[in-house]
């Protein structure tokens, strides 16, 4: 008997640093996951209203359109509510504020942004 083959997961990663943004992306390809990118929070917003990803790394602080006001339009649509999101930041926050269970303070190893991800995408209870 074939099993199934499974899909790869998708995750766009929002960061307004060019070599940031590389660095995450190329180092979630390597460990099998598809990525796209933004630049912006008013981006990543448009790309949201195309197709969703399987999960988010956000950076609070973007140009335009922050990460704070990207994450609160996420929680506020049924469709979106429940993605799974990976906070980015050099900010003083903690999870609760910007409801998310998975953050990162920056400066961090790239390793650990692969692992947040592996975290906040695996079901409850695994």
């Amino acid at each position: 008997m074939t099993l199934p083959a499974r899909r790869r997961r998708t995750i766009l990663v929002v960061e307004d640093d060019d070599l940031l943004r590389r660095l995450i992306t190329t180092a979630l390809m390597f460990d099998g996951f598809d990525t796209r990118e933004a630049r912006s929070g008013m981006e990543a917003l448009r790309m949201l209203d195309r197709s969703r990803p399987d999960l988010i790394v956000l950076d609070l602080l973007l140009p335009g359109i922050d990460g704070f006001a990207v994450r609160a339009e996420l929680a506020g649509h049924p469709s979106t509510r429940h993605l799974p999101v990976v906070i980015i930041t050099a900010t003083d926050v903690s999870p609760e504020d910007v409801r998310a269970a998975c953050l990162l303070r920056k400066p961090f190893e790239v390793s650990a942004v692969v692992s947040a991800v592996r975290t906040c995408l695996r079901p409850a209870g695994v």
